[in-house]
């Protein structure tokens, strides 16, 4: 079957880059794109009209944790400031003796099985993803459940998914006095790491594109040296990309720093790993920000030299206070710039201009981070790090993976009058005004909706789950808080 999207704007790709092509079209036959241009000369089977609309190549989310993000929402305008701004530290480390609700990616195994909240997370996290525009998303870590649960919805609502079981050496722990310690697992966590293999291989042998495989080492200061190498040598022999927390906070810099007498990403660099296969989850406080008042720092170089890729989370960062301390550095460097949601909204729009914006106040430069340049990080970055030259773009033999985005609204005013789409995009929109997704050549969601998610009924599910959590934060929290002492609900005098 060949279908046209016919569009008032088409994002094209010629010449290694986008190309704004004005009244054009997108032809695609079953998963591959066969036609981009102004008139086609064929005939076609269905026509999708988007005359109002802008074409473009489905969004790429490079960094997403399964969840609704109940216990993050404990987290805006507050936390521990000995935490340095971490947010996964704050609300995802257990009081000795205690289990954490709402977060499973330290459950056991048969404790997974019977979680109420996985098939509920992952289901939410994949129609979010979906109802923003994403095509193709990288899950950095979550438990083997986890995963299972995220295959399940990818290939039930049609996104593609990079998915990998997280492992380290150890974990955080935290005493009564709410004082962090690094726990060594007996075995150094080759348990953890045998199960990503397995789990990658089931992925490979089952052989649909919806589904590929990733390794996550979850953070750098976490796992030991002969983890990371066995990484290195496992990404090669399964031919699958890599992903890790690195560079991202103020704790794990200095941890790294006191075992290795290197910075993270000096370490990274020293057992083989820094290559384009690895994408660096965040990589903003490295030897060169000066916030870390490291002399001689070389990280910035490193990752440039060795082409690799950052999910940059701009949302989730300044909501702690923190920020990349130069996009225009990063990118003259040679890294390869991606944009991540990490945390709540899953929405590429609001996060593409967050980095926008905060890339030309940190770069001093107003013409830094421009809309094409964070454009092109949501979708040829993205495609970059996963080693896919078919998606991100709109070119003959691409995969099939568009999205229209109604920049032509008829109810609202937000877009004013349009010389740039663009940069209107940028500037101007919000995930909502993605109007239909199609992956490999499938219609996912058409006019909003998703065929078979009643997101009404998702988010009443989210937040009876939420309220449950919440109610309970403080029978783990390391300082006993409630989830009032937390965060404080907004003007609100009676709460305690």
């Amino acid at each position: 079957m060949k279908t046209r999207v016919d569009g008032g704007w088409v994002v094209g790709f010629a010449d290694g880059g986008h190309r704004m092509l004005r009244n054009a079209c997108v032809v695609y036959e079953g998963e591959r794109i066969v036609y981009v241009g102004s008139e086609y000369p064929g005939s076609v089977d269905r026509v999708i009209d988007a005359t109002d609309s802008l074409v473009s190549p489905g969004f790429i989310d490079t960094h997403v944790h399964s969840g609704h993000r109940a216990l993050h929402k404990l987290l805006a305008d507050g936390g521990r400031k000995d935490l340095f701004g971490q947010p996964y530290m704050d609300v995802t480390i257990a009081r000795d003796g205690t289990k954490i609700q709402g977060y499973p990616n330290y459950l056991t195994s048969e404790e997974a099985k019977t979680d109420p909240g996985i098939a509920l997370h992952a289901a939410f996290t994949v129609a979010e993803l979906l109802r923003n525009g994403v095509t193709t998303f990288v899950e950095l870590g979550g438990h083997v459940m986890v995963q299972q649960a995220l295959w399940k919805q990818c290939e039930a609502l049609g996104v593609r998914g990079y998915l990998g079981p997280g492992y380290d050496s150890g974990r955080w722990a935290a005493d009564e006095d709410g004082k962090l310690r690094r726990q060594a697992y007996p075995d150094g966590g080759l348990h953890l790491f045998e199960a990503a293999l397995d789990f990658i291989r089931r992925v490979q042998e089952h052989g649909n594109d919806l589904v590929h495989g990733i390794l996550v080492p979850r953070e750098i200061e976490n796992c030991s040296v002969d983890i990371l190498r066995r990484t290195v040598q496992a990404a090669r022999d399964l031919g699958v990309p890599m992903a890790t927390h690195a560079g991202y906070n103020v704790i794990e810099f200095y941890e790294v720093i006191r075992e290795h007498r290197m910075t993270p990403i000096e370490l990274l660099d020293s057992v083989g790993m820094l290559t384009p296969e690895l994408n660096i989850g965040h990589a903003n406080l490295i030897s060169d920000s000066p916030r870390l008042n490291y002399s001689g720092g070389r990280d910035l170089k490193l990752m440039g030299d060795n082409k690799v890729s950052i999910s940059h989370c701009p949302i989730n960062i300044v909501r702690r206070a923190r920020v990349l301390d130069s996009w225009k550095k990063y990118r003259e460097a040679g890294v390869n710039l991606t944009i991540g949601s990490d945390t709540y909204p899953r929405d590429m729009v609001m996060n593409m201009r967050t980095a926008s914006y905060h890339g030309k106040v940190m770069s001093h430069d107003l013409t830094a981070a421009s809309a094409a340049e964070v454009f092109e990080a949501a979708t040829l970055g993205g495609a970059h790090s996963l080693g896919r030259g078919d998606l991100g773009r709109l070119v003959q033999g691409a995969r099939a993976d568009i999205i229209t985005v109604k920049v032509e609204r008829k109810d609202v005013l937000r877009y004013g009058p349009i010389w740039d789409p663009i940069r209107s995009l940028v500037e101007c929109g919000i995930g909502d005004d993605v109007d239909t997704v199609i992956t490999n050549g499938q219609v996912r969601m058409e006019n909003g909706c998703i065929q078979g998610v009643d997101l009404g009924e998702l988010r009443e599910a989210a937040q009876g789950f939420g309220e449950h959590v919440w109610g309970n934060v403080q029978e783990w929290d390391p300082l006993k808080r409630t989830a009032h002492a937390m965060c404080r609900p907004s003007f609100c005098p009676d709460c305690d």
